[in-house]
């Protein structure tokens, strides 16, 4: 058992733990002293077990006793109940831990490539106890887990509407957006593109959903005209490469890594960013490693990608 712990789970079961090490040492003495309790503490705990039951725990053998049909059978399901316990006490003790404690992130998918590596990086460097667990989807899946209380924080890029007073949002970075291009287009060698001139093109997207999918949307719609969608998918590099292939045009961050083959990003006119934010449940006390990590990352996050 964590010594950490072991406090807590005593004090939740301990009779628990009587049964439990009754089974593994099959002798009074031996068990009270595990325990760190006298031998008649022990003895009358038994009895008290038996009289609850309506039948005895333990029986003479030898020196020695042995558990009952009956006792083996409680000290099995005491034995299986303290695994529970015990895991859930050590949860509970990583909570209130900002060393040790345990943060869900839920995120864009573009932004699993560098924004929140770097991040994780450089906290872990400073908090190595803290543990995650990292959720990537569209804007509205983990908007609803951060609801829900499946995630404490997210990194999203749409505004999450709907619910204005069960969120907390912060401003963290500006991401500008550019014009993904066939190298053979028209219009590659332009140094900048309007929205308007792409109207007679075919858009390669994300699906709806998605934060970037409602941006180039509400943009297509502000120029006039209703984006044709060609293909749809999940991921900013698969719509590069369907770019790449030839298949149709996007709005997409630029590149973080090289460009694939065949593929050119212009400049949008009048200039384009989205913000990135960091938002978490209004009106819950964030747990001390979630704060840690929240507070980290307003303070570390780019100001501009």
């Amino acid at each position: 058992m964590d010594e950490s712990t072991e406090p807590l789970v005593n004090a939740l079961a301990p009779r628990l733990e009587l049964l439990r090490a009754l089974a593994e040492h099959r002798h009074v003495t031996r068990t009270a002293e595990s325990l760190g309790v006298p031998q008649p503490t022990v003895t009358r705990w038994v009895a008290e077990l038996g009289r609850t039951l309506g039948a005895p725990l333990v029986t003479r053998q030898g020196r020695g006793i042995r558990l009952t049909r009956a006792g083996q059978l409680l000290a099995e399901a005491a034995t299986e109940a303290l695994a529970v316990l015990e895991g859930g006490c050590r949860r509970a003790a990583e909570e209130v831990d900002p060393e040790r404690g345990h943060v869900a992130l839920g995120f864009l998918h573009v932004f699993g490539r560098s924004l929140v590596p770097d991040l994780l990086r450089r906290f872990r460097a400073e908090h190595p106890g803290v543990r995650f667990s990292l959720a990537q989807a569209a804007h509205i899946h983990i908007v609803a887990k951060l609801l829900t209380g499946e995630l404490d924080l997210v990194l999203t890029a749409a505004t999450p509407s709907g619910f204005p007073d069960r969120l907390h949002r912060v401003p963290i970075l500006d991401q500008r957006l550019v014009v993904v291009l066939p190298e053979q287009h028209p219009l590659a060698g332009r140094a900048e593109i309007g929205v308007a001139e792409l109207a007679e093109d075919d858009f390669v997207q994300l699906e709806p959903g998605f934060g970037l999918r409602l941006i180039t949307d509400e943009l297509c719609a502000a120029a006039g005209f209703t984006p044709r969608i060609a293909f749809e998918g999940q991921e900013t590099e698969t719509l590069r490469g369907l770019v790449s292939a030839g298949l149709g045009v996007s709005l997409l961050p630029p590149a973080e890594r090289m460009r694939p083959p065949g593929v050119v990003e212009v400049e949008l006119t009048p200039r384009l960013v989205r913000t990135v934010e960091l938002v978490w449940a209004a009106g819950q006390r964030l747990p001390p490693a979630v704060r840690a990590f929240r507070d980290f990352t307003l303070r570390a996050a780019p100001a501009q990608a």
